[in-house]
């Protein structure tokens, strides 16, 4: 039997579930590999720490929900198969970091972003005008996303409560994986991003993360 073609419907009605399912349900059950924290020692945080590492964790998820909806915006605009399927493998490697940051929130008694839909949906329009720029345009901004990404955790790092070291784990896997992101996407051809450009992904990312701090 023939395998059937998904029609641009198709595919825009996949895209919608996703995106339901990223920003507004639970991705703990999504997970593959075992949440690092697990082995962490258990913390004994005051309620000034508990607050200061739920708002950083809740910008580290907002930044996950991002993630997906960039990598499934730049797949559905890709031109090629190949490149289309490095960025639904990259956002499913994501899916991780979604769950385990979900999961670290509900530890921490916070909550998510109240903003997250619209994380998604500017996300994704981002990735769509990246992949519709070609797929080494597309490949090179997600080499500068990551590298951005990379240092935004570095950050996060320095500003965790010292004895928290459950979200620290977290955040250490994230900035491997994330690293990982960025050099396989470069390996694989992808282009330079203009300074503008890469100005203009941070002052966006600076925004987004700004906020979901505090919503």
């Amino acid at each position: 039997m023939a395998e059937r073609r998904l029609t641009h419907l198709d595919r825009l009605l996949s895209e919608f579930e996703h995106a339901l399912r990223t920003a507004v349900g639970s991705s703990a059950h999504a997970a593959k590999r075992p949440n690092p924290a697990a082995s962490a020692s258990p913390d004994s945080l005051s309620e000034a720490e508990r607050v200061q590492a739920g708002r950083l964790m809740r910008v580290n998820h907002a930044g996950e929900i991002a993630a997906q909806a960039l990598y499934q915006g730049q797949a559905f605009m890709a031109k090629g198969s190949e490149a289309r399927g490095a960025m639904e493998q990259s956002a499913a490697e994501e899916i991780d970091h979604l769950a385990w940051c979900e999961q670290r929130l509900k530890e921490l008694d916070t909550p998510v972003s109240r903003l997250d839909p619209l994380w998604y949906l500017g996300s994704f329009a981002l990735g769509a005008l990246a992949g519709f720029a070609g797929d080494k345009a597309s490949l090179g901004f997600v080499g500068e996303t990551e590298r951005q990404v990379v240092e935004h955790l570095e950050g996060h790092l320095a500003r965790l409560p010292e004895k928290d070291q459950k979200s620290r784990v977290i955040l250490e896997q994230m900035r491997e994986d994330e690293a990982q992101h960025g050099a396989k996407a470069q390996r694989a051809g992808g282009m330079p991003m203009p300074a503008p450009i890469r100005l203009f992904m941070k002052l966006t990312s600076k925004a987004m993360t700004s906020t979901a701090y505090w919503i």
